[in-house]
C-alpha cells in the first residue's frame, strides 16, 4: 500500500525532529569547519572554487576565451635558474634540516632526464644510467653514477649526475664538467660521424654539461664566459633545450653586467619570435622602463613604467610581494608554476639585486602594487600545482589576499551548541522539557510589555 504523506507526517515524533535538528547542525558545524581549515590553508574556499571548476561549464559560465588563455599560461616548466643539488640545494638541508626540493618535482626531472638522455641501443654504462635517472634518493643515484663510470670511465652523463649531485662546492662541480665536457664533445662527434641513434642523446648531453658550466661561471662571478655560453647555446642548443627558456639565464647575465641595451635586444628578438610570456620577461621589460624614466626625472616615462608594471602584476602579481621584502625568500624549485608562486619565487631569487640597483624601481613597483591591490582580483592559476613543487616550510603566497569571514567561526559554534542542545533533549527530555517551559515563561510577551511599559 502506498503511503499517504498526512499519515507518515502523524505518524513522526518528536523524538524524530529533535534527531533531525541535531544531525543537520553537527553536518552544517562540520562543514563550517572544514571550510574555516581550508580556507586557512589554501586562501580560498573549497565551496567555491568546486562550484567554479566542475558546476561551472555546467550552468554555461561565461568567460572562456580568458580561461583558455590563462589555462595555457599556467603551465609547469623547467625553472632555466635551477641550482646545483650537491653544491647548492644540499647547503640548506645541511645548515636546517630542511628538504629544499619536493618529491613532485624531482620526479619531473627524473622524468625529463629520461626523455633527454635515454637513447634505444643501450649498454652496461647506459643501463646504469638509466637507473640513477629513476632513483629518489641522492645516495642511490650518485651511486649508480659511480658504477656507469666504473664501466666505461668517459662516460659524460655519469660525470654531469657526479657534478650535479656530489660535487660540494661549485668550484668543484665546474672541475667535473669540464671533463664531461671533453668527454661528451668527444662522443657527440663519434656518434654524428657514424650516423648513430645515439647522436641526438650525445647533443643533448653536451649541451647540458655546456648550460651547467655557464651557470658554473656567473656564479664565479666569470660574467664574460657565461654571456658567451648562453649566447651560443640560446643560438645552437638542441630542441630538447628550447624549453629550457636560455634567454632568461642571458637576461640575468646581461642584467649583472649593467648591459641593459643588450637586454633591451634580446627581450624584443624574442618577442619578435613569439615565444612564451614569463614573470621575467614581463618585469624585465618593466625594470627597464623604471631605470629609464629615473634618468629622464619622470613625467610621461614614470607613467609608461607604471603601465608596464601594472601588465607585469596582471601576468604573475606574487613577483611584487618579493622583490619588497614583504614575503622571506627561499630556494627556487626545479619547476615553476607560470603565474604561480613559485614562478615569482624563481624570479626574485636571482632579480631582487638588480631592482634594488636601480633607483627608483621598487618605489614605482610599490604603488603600482598598492593600486593592483585595490583593484580587480586576479583569475589565477590553482595553487596545488605551487602547493606540490614548493616545500613544506613556505607559506604559499595568495592573491587576492582574502580573509576568512569573522562570523564563520561563530556560525560552526552555534551549530555546534545546536547539536549539542539536540542531543541533551533527546537524552533527558523530561529535563529538557522543564527547561523550555521557564525559558519560555521567562520570554513571555506579557512579562515584557510591561517592562517596556515601565521603561
Amino acid at each position: 500500500m502506498m503511503w499517504d504523506s498526512s499519515s507518515f507526517l502523524g505518524a513522526l515524533t518528536p523524538k524524530f525532529y529533535v534527531a533531525l535538528t541535531g544531525t543537520s547542525s553537527l553536518i552544517s558545524g562540520l562543514i563550517l569547519i572544514f571550510e574555516w581549515w581550508y580556507f586557512r590553508k589554501y586562501g580560498t574556499s573549497f565551496i567555491e572554487q568546486v562550484s567554479l571548476t566542475h558546476l561551472g561549464p555546467w550552468l554555461g559560465g561565461g568567460g572562456g576565451s580568458n580561461e583558455a588563455e590563462n589555462a595555457a599560461d599556467c603551465k609547469v616548466w623547467r625553472n632555466p635558474m635551477s641550482l646545483l643539488r650537491g653544491a647548492e640545494y644540499g647547503r640548506l638541508w645541511s645548515a636546517a634540516r630542511r628538504a629544499p626540493l619536493t618529491y613532485y618535482d624531482m620526479n619531473l626531472s627524473a622524468q625529463e632526464h629520461q626523455a633527454w638522455f635515454g637513447c634505444g641501443a643501450e649498454g652496461p654504462a647506459e643501463e646504469a644510467m638509466a637507473r640513477a635517472w629513476r632513483e629518489r634518493e641522492p645516495g642511490a643515484r650518485v651511486a649508480a653514477a659511480r658504477a656507469a663510470l666504473a664501466v666505461r670511465a668517459d662516460c659524460a652523463a655519469a660525470l654531469l649526475l657526479l657534478a650535479e649531485e656530489d660535487a660540494p662546492t661549485v668550484h668543484e662541480a665546474e672541475r667535473t664538467l669540464r671533463r664531461a665536457w671533453r668527454a661528451a664533445e668527444a662522443a657527440w662527434r663519434a656518434s654524428a660521424a657514424a650516423g648513430a641513434a645515439e647522436a641526438r642523446r650525445d647533443a643533448n648531453v653536451l649541451a647540458h654539461i655546456k648550460r651547467r658550466s655557464a651557470m658554473c661561471a656567473r656564479r664565479l662571478g666569470r660574467l664574460r664566459d657565461a654571456a658567451r655560453l648562453f649566447r651560443e647555446l640560446a643560438r645552437d642548443a638542441p630542441p630538447a633545450l628550447h624549453a629550457l627558456a636560455l634567454h632568461e639565464n642571458l637576461i640575468e647575465v646581461l642584467l649583472e653586467q649593467k648591459a641593459y641595451a643588450d637586454v633591451q635586444a634580446v627581450l624584443a628578438r624574442y618577442d619578435d619570435v613569439g615565444l612564451p610570456r614569463s614573470a621575467c620577461v614581463c618585469y624585465t621589460g618593466a625594470l627597464l622602463r623604471a631605470r629609464a624614466a629615473g634618468a629622464s626625472g619622470g613625467g610621461a616615462a614614470e607613467l609608461a613604467a607604471l603601465d608596464s608594471m601594472r601588465r607585469a602584476i596582471e601576468f604573475n602579481p606574487h613577483v611584487p610581494e618579493y622583490l619588497l621584502e614583504l614575503r622571506p625568500l627561499t630556494l627556487p624549485p626545479e619547476h615553476v608554476l607560470r603565474r604561480g608562486d613559485s614562478e615569482a619565487l624563481a624570479y626574485a631569487f636571482f632579480h631582487l639585486r638588480h631592482w634594488r640597483a636601480c633607483p627608483g624601481a621598487l618605489r614605482l613597483l610599490g604603488a603600482a602594487w598598492a593600486a593592483a591591490e585595490r583593484g580587480a582580483g586576479h583569475a589565477g592559476c590553482a595553487a596545488c600545482a605551487d602547493r606540490e613543487l614548493l616545500p613544506a616550510h613556505h607559506a604559499l603566497s595568495v592573491f587576492p589576499r582574502r580573509r576568512a569571514p569573522a562570523l564563520l567561526p561563530l556560525a560552526a559554534a552555534l551549530c555546534a551548541v545546536t547539536a549539542l542542545l539536540a542531543l541533551l533533549a533527546h537524552r533527558w527530555p523530561a529535563h529538557a522539557h522543564a527547561v523550555a517551559r521557564a525559558a519560555a515563561s521567562g520570554l513571555d510577551p506579557r512579562r515584557l510589555h510591561s517592562l517596556l511599559a515601565a521603561v
